[in-house]
């Protein structure tokens, strides 16, 4: 759909709180989003501007657009995560959470049991959770049963069935695990006070627990049974122990939710604790992958109602590290600067960093400390995938980096034997394209590397890694040629994100196989490439190295300089822009200010 297209149908859409949904030729769905208005949001999507590259793709493919009114942002909001659970459409935001969550069900039944579930079926139990570990579940169920005796087994006792003398009690009766329903030994309303005491243990709800026991200690030492308030006291005791151990930051406070986010490119990773009375609950984090040029906000947003509805959270407060547009006006947004609140969203922001990188060492193959053999098991391995001539014992990786499409670098890390050898890293300020063009940037610094190697007889590498794919790998071989190096060594690309290994002229790519030691370590050269030019691109811009044409502009601040590059990419492509399109970005003022300095350059 054009912007053309697009432009004899807005006046149709609707203004009032909705869902969008759109879909290519094929009447597929590609993506689904919530709004305010409407009309508004959906009109963003074909401006003549782009948010980015991903974006554009998707406009490109949308043929058709089916809206939905609804009567508030919040009804918008629970439809639209329904819509991404049910169809998963291309271009939304993918949640990496395929696991089921084992709940505590509490058996429909007279003298319910508790147990252990994973399947929540509609019987009429009732099912606490879902809990994110099976451990922590069965740990918990061990836990009450250690202080409130309820049975275990699975027999029917129905009302005649115990009138009837139908049972006896087990052994667990004599160990003191069970005070014999089955006999009629115990009533069903006694049954169901220690059903009700087993919630609150579970919700974290201890000190009503607590309180009841020692009313109960009370009796028997007032009845002179003092063992039995022995017995209680104990009991009290470790369930105040385990209560002071759980409370991590003050059991003052009420039921919230708190949730931090780590993201890294075209992943997020999400933390979530469950406060309930001052207990952590439950805590889980996930991973998110992206479609399009979300934000941190808009990501959290949308897991935060995932989550919530996941995990059954009823919390009125939700504690999160910036501000969010949480369409649900019931919940109160907190942004805590200190005290208990903002402890607890430390203690979120320490495990969603943490689980970022456990899951970065999860893909990435670590080397160091490994013997000669281990080292070179793996080269050999890359060796007979690729099909290379030679272990590559010598590989050396190149990527580029810009700051919003503008300021190129470029940099180069080495590995041997499988180790970073970062006395061979190389940086690269580019310096013969003008603007932004990737292919010729890579051309350019693989040039100006093995040229360097070659006039100084250094040693070549077996492998070179081209990060970008065909385009830059293209590029690559232009600079081999040139050199009259072609063959010396293998030249591969890796497609961004994909993992997809090329060769030069081949049509198919190679994947490497997905639980491969091999794939894990070129994994952890292309993230360290990353790293390195990030880096160094930082430091760089924070130095006032990059100047541009735009700078020596009187009236061109760096906002500007830096929302012009945004759009358009290059000074090329500003200085080949109207007046009129200058001033949608920029406003007429600055846009006539770059329209007198360009003609007055020409």
């Amino acid at each position: 759909m054009t912007q053309e297209d697009f432009q004899q149908i807005a006046h149709t859409i609707p203004l009032q709180p909705g869902i969008y949904k759109y879909y290519n030729k094929e009447n597929e769905l590609l993506y689904v989003g919530k709004a305010k208005s409407l009309r508004k949001r959906v009109s963003s999507y074909f401006s003549k501007t782009y948010v980015g590259y991903k974006t554009h793709e998707l406009v490109k493919r949308i043929h058709h657009i089916e809206f939905t009114i609804v009567d508030s942002e919040q009804d918008a909001f629970l439809l639209e995560n329904a819509l991404i659970k049910e169809y998963k459409p291309k271009y939304n935001i993918e949640l990496k959470d395929d696991k089921t969550y084992p709940f505590i069900v509490v058996k429909r039944e007279p003298f319910p049991r508790i147990f252990l579930t994973r399947r929540k079926i509609n019987d009429g139990s009732e099912y606490i959770g879902p809990f994110t570990s099976a451990g922590k579940v069965r740990e918990l169920i061990e836990f009450v049963k250690q202080y409130i005796p309820l049975r275990s087994c699975k027999l029917n006792l129905s009302k005649e069935n115990i009138q009837s003398g139908k049972f006896k009690v087990c052994l667990e009766y004599h160990l003191g695990n069970c005070k014999g329903p089955c006999e009629g030994l115990q009533s069903l309303e006694d049954y169901q006070n220690g059903i009700q005491q087993m919630r609150n243990i579970l919700k974290g709800n201890l000190g009503s627990v607590i309180a009841q026991f020692k009313e109960e200690m009370q009796q028997h030492a007032m009845g002179l049974a003092f063992e039995k308030a022995e017995m209680i006291r104990k009991k009290i005791e470790h369930l105040e122990n385990y209560q002071s151990s759980s409370v991590v930051v003050s059991k003052h406070l009420n039921n919230i939710d708190v949730f931090s986010i780590a993201k890294d490119d075209n992943k997020a990773f999400v933390n979530y604790l469950m406060v309930q009375n001052g207990t952590i609950v439950q805590t889980h984090s996930v991973p998110v992958e992206t479609k399009l040029e979300e934000t941190e906000e808009e990501v959290l947003v949308l897991v935060i109602g995932e989550l919530r509805n996941t995990f059954n959270s009823m919390a009125k407060e939700i504690i999160v590290p910036f501000p969010i547009d949480y369409p649900d006006p019931s919940v109160l947004i907190s942004i805590p600067k200190a005290g208990d609140k903002r402890k607890l969203l430390d203690l979120s922001l320490k495990n969603v960093a943490y689980f970022k990188e456990e899951l970065r060492k999860k893909k990435m193959l670590q080397l160091e400390g490994k013997t000669d053999a281990e080292q070179k098991k793996v080269l050999y391995e890359l060796q007979q995938y690729l099909q290379l001539n030679e272990a590559p014992l010598h590989i050396e990786c190149f990527d580029n980096s810009n700051f919003q499409g503008a300021y190129p670098v470029s940099a180069m890390v080495c590995f041997k034997n499988g180790i970073p050898s970062k006395n061979d890293y190389r940086r690269f300020n580019v310096k013969t394209v003008e603007g932004i063009n990737d292919f010729a940037t890579m051309k350019e610094v693989v040039y100006r590397r093995y040229k360097r190697v070659k006039e100084e007889n250094q040693s070549f590498p077996q492998l070179v890694i081209i990060d970008g794919g065909k385009g830059q790998l293209g590029s690559a071989m232009e600079a081999f040629r040139e050199l009259n190096l072609v063959g010396l060594t293998t030249v591969v690309g890796l497609a961004k994100n994909e993992e997809e290994i090329f060769f030069p002229g081949d049509a198919e790519s190679i994947k490497l196989p997905w639980n491969s030691d091999s794939l894990k370590l070129v994994r952890r050269i292309r993230d360290e490439v990353h790293r390195f030019g990030i880096t160094f691109h930082r430091n760089q811009r924070s130095k006032g190295a990059f100047q541009n044409e735009l700078e020596q502009v009187q009236g061109i601040g760096k906002a500007t300089i830096e929302e012009l590059l945004r759009n358009f990419k290059s000074i090329k492509n500003i200085k080949q822009q109207s007046e009129q399109a200058l001033s949608t970005i920029v406003g007429a003022k600055r846009a006539g200010i770059l329209t007198k300095h360009f003609n007055k350059e020409q």
